[in-house]
């Protein structure tokens, strides 16, 4: 009998690892650098059992990836061991690409490069590594694979990445109305023309999910606090570049706050990846508690907010602000805190956030209703709310410190 490897899960209990090459990546090193890579980056400054890995949400993707699989070969889809195989593994790697604190760093550490294009550098690195047996799981991770569907598990907007990090992230978070009916949804999935539709007995559950979806977004991951964190994380980093200050910090760290790198270099220097697999949350902790005391008063007075968690305050508007506000704050600040106005613009941020539970077109969530005829949920399901949470909400947010007074 083939020998299972169970892992204990919190969400769903034991999860049997079925696949030798799976378990051959899930104890590469590349992998196990997951560990160290929280999956909701600063949020535990909010909320604090929000504590949890993206090596806790990959493998728990993956389980339910080897469910809905299981739930298709016994509707009557045709899938070969080797289709199984590699949908487990692109969805086990499909978040391999996160820098430190996951989403908070991203951009800012490689510019302009998205943790999908460092994840796929990652797979072909793997693949290399592994003799090409992740072939086929990068063919359906990149979408050239000859059935889409497989795809639309890994990446839409019903897809196993967002069934597990919705019910992870509201059961460590402890926000209950992140919990979705995971199960039901999966059970009630099929395959249709190569694409993946949800039979309507489960259309409430989507709805269900949906809600869940835009309400985590509000409660938790574009929560206030957690943006005023990231955003005075991301000023340290780009601080700690403009000083050059690296002494002590680690090697992995230090390569990539010394050079900016393209999307070029990660594809085509060894060597970008290999520093990128070394870095983790506990480079920049240990980086930020040595700037602490840094000669550099501004890199210092920045990270001595973040490590007392002394953060910048947030507001939140439906307009954005004017330049003439923006040039008034940066000045109130050099004059409360003795800065040059160049080093003022450290201590505040601006910008803009987004959140739509579904996006209409495209990669939509086709119900199958019980006549044989697929349709857009947004048509199918008997409540406005689908159509309502269909609009892109966007808010202007300004993050300055708590002491300053408008």
């Amino acid at each position: 009998m083939k020998k299972f490897r169970k892992i204990n899960d919190p969400i769903y209990g034991f999860i049997s690892i079925k696949s030798d090459l799976l378990f051959k990546i899930l104890n590469h090193p590349y992998f196990q650098r997951l560990r160290r890579i929280r999956q909701l980056g600063l949020s535990e400054l909010v909320y604090p059992g929000a504590t949890h890995t993206r090596f806790h949400h990959a493998l728990g993707a993956t389980h339910l990836m080897g469910i809905v699989l299981d739930q298709l070969l016994q509707k009557g889809i045709e899938i070969s061991e080797e289709e199984y195989e590699a949908a487990q593994v692109a969805i086990l790697l499909h978040d391999i690409g996160h820098g430190p604190f996951s989403h908070a760093l991203e951009y800012s550490l490689l510019t302009g490069i998205t943790h999908e294009n460092i994840s796929l550098q990652f797979m072909k690195e793997l693949n290399r590594h592994f003799n090409g047996e992740l072939s086929m799981a990068i063919s359906m991770f990149k979408n050239t694979y000859k059935r889409k569907f497989f795809h639309e598990l890994i990446s839409s907007q019903l897809d196993v990445d967002r069934l597990d990090y919705l019910n992870r992230d509201s059961f460590y978070t402890g926000v209950s109305e992140g919990n979705v009916s995971v199960d039901r949804i999966l059970f009630h999935l099929n395959i249709i023309d190569d694409q993946v539709v949800v039979e309507e007995k489960a259309i409430y559950s989507i709805e269900n999910f949906l809600n869940s979806r835009r309400l985590m977004y509000w409660q938790v991951y574009l929560h206030k606090t957690a943006l005023g964190a990231e955003r005075m994380l991301v000023n340290i980093m780009n601080r700690a570049k403009v000083v050059h200050e690296t002494e002590g910090i680690s090697p992995a760290l230090r390569f990539f706050l010394n050079k900016e790198y393209s999307l070029d270099d990660l594809q085509e220097n060894p060597d970008v990846i290999k520093q990128f697999a070394d870095l983790d949350d506990a480079d920049i902790l240990h980086a930020i508690k040595l700037w602490a005391n840094n000669n550099d008063k501004v890199l210092s007075a920045l990270s001595k907010s973040m490590i007392n968690r002394d953060l910048f305050k947030i507001k939140l508007t439906n307009e954005p602000l004017e330049k003439s506000a923006i040039k008034k704050i940066k000045q109130q600040i050099a004059d409360q805190y003795g800065f040059l106005n160049k080093e003022a613009a450290y201590f505040f941020s601006h910008g803009e956030v987004t959140n739509s539970a579904y996006i209409v077109g495209g990669k939509s969530i086709k119900i199958l209703d019980t006549k044989g005829k697929v349709m857009d949920i947004a048509q199918a399901a008997d409540l406005p709310n689908i159509k309502a949470m269909s609009k892109i909400v966007k808010k202007y947010y300004l993050c300055l410190p708590k002491s300053l007074s408008l």
